[in-house]
């Protein structure tokens, strides 16, 4: 079985999502998951104005009500933050190059970096840092964060994600055989949720 998850690492939704989508993955042992970057908001060196950081911090608030997840809200305290994700997206894409099958691991490194530990990671060093905690040589990492090539698997990664019309995150794909994508979920939903879904779009497939 094919999956594509479309997400973004900086995706407070996604968080929630993960422990949801990692139930669904324990009743398919066999699938094989593209993780792509959607990007939720480009590169940009100027903070977050105070109404955005509000915002932001009260998506976390809903999050931990309707989830199993928490958050550090020390992160608000601590970071100047930025609306930019593209690089966590980055560095996702370069860790799976430099290291195979590391994707979800390089997501989850980033997630708990900001979302537990308070750590910006629209900052390259908190990135180089989550690499290195999954096994990845920093220098080799920091090379393949900003180099050309990332940027362009991110700009086909961002092709791929307005293909399948993905709005929101977290968007989970069934691809069947001859390459059609069914979408399984639009947003948070529970792992349950998600095998409903998969068990009506296989009945209309046959």
């Amino acid at each position: 079985m094919r999956l594509l998850y479309v997400m973004d690492p900086m995706c407070g939704w996604c968080y929630g999502f993960q422990g949801e989508l990692e139930a669904f993955l324990v009743t398919h042992p066999e699938a094989k998951v593209d993780w792509i970057m959607g990007g939720l908001a480009p590169d940009t060196t100027t903070p977050m104005d105070e109404n955005l950081k509000q915002t932001i911090a009260s998506y976390w608030h809903q999050i931990e009500s309707k989830t199993q997840v928490s958050f550090n809200h020390d992160f608000w305290r601590l970071n100047t933050p930025y609306r930019s994700t593209y690089g966590a997206c980055r560095a996702v894409i370069a860790a799976e190059k430099l290291m195979p099958k590391s994707a979800q691991q390089m997501v989850k490194a980033i997630q708990s970096a900001y979302y537990q530990k308070a750590l910006n990671p629209s900052l390259d060093q908190t990135l180089i840092g989550c690499a290195g905690e999954i096994g990845i040589d920093k220098q080799q990492f920091k090379t393949a964060l900003n180099s050309k090539e990332t940027e362009q698997s991110l700009q086909q990664h961002l092709q791929i994600t307005r293909q399948l019309q993905v709005s929101g995150f977290p968007a989970l794909f069934y691809v069947d055989d001859t390459n059609h994508a069914y979408r399984l979920a639009s947003g948070y939903c529970t792992s349950q949720e998600l095998i409903q879904n998969q068990q009506r779009v296989l009945k209309r497939e046959r």
